[in-house]
């Protein structure tokens, strides 16, 4: 399985944007999704994600209110939609999936994941 991010850009401060994480064959379907993000300078942290049922979903407290994750089964994308975006949430957008299938609960450890994305850039500037 790979996964393709997109959507990324320039926004003004207040401003939204979508995110999509693309998987490239069904063999995803099982799998937990999560965002995570690298600002400059810093390390990644993590952002949302979701089981493989959509019915276990966790958000970071800083994005918390503000980013909606969910997850297309017909097109295997996973989408994360950011609105009331602040400068801090600048960074590097990256989706990774946990290959361990049919997990119903989610974590926030990076370490549990292990099929990464690209990456796509946001910045939140005026």
């Amino acid at each position: 399985v790979r996964l393709v991010e997109s959507g990324g850009g320039l926004v003004q401060p207040g401003g939204s944007l979508t995110l999509s994480c693309a998987a490239s064959d069904r063999a995803f379907e099982p799998y937990a999704v999560a965002w995570f993000r690298q600002a400059p300078g810093k390390g990644r942290e993590f952002v949302a994600a979701i089981n493989w049922t959509g019915a276990s979903i966790r958000y970071a407290d800083v994005v918390k209110g503000r980013f909606t994750i969910s997850r297309d089964y017909a097109k295997i994308t996973v989408t994360l939609q950011m609105t009331s975006l602040k400068p801090e949430d600048t960074g590097v957008y990256y989706c990774a999936a946990d290959r361990r299938p049919r997990r119903m609960a989610v974590t926030t450890d990076i370490a549990e994941y292990d099929i990464w994305g690209q990456g796509t850039r946001v910045t939140v500037s005026s």
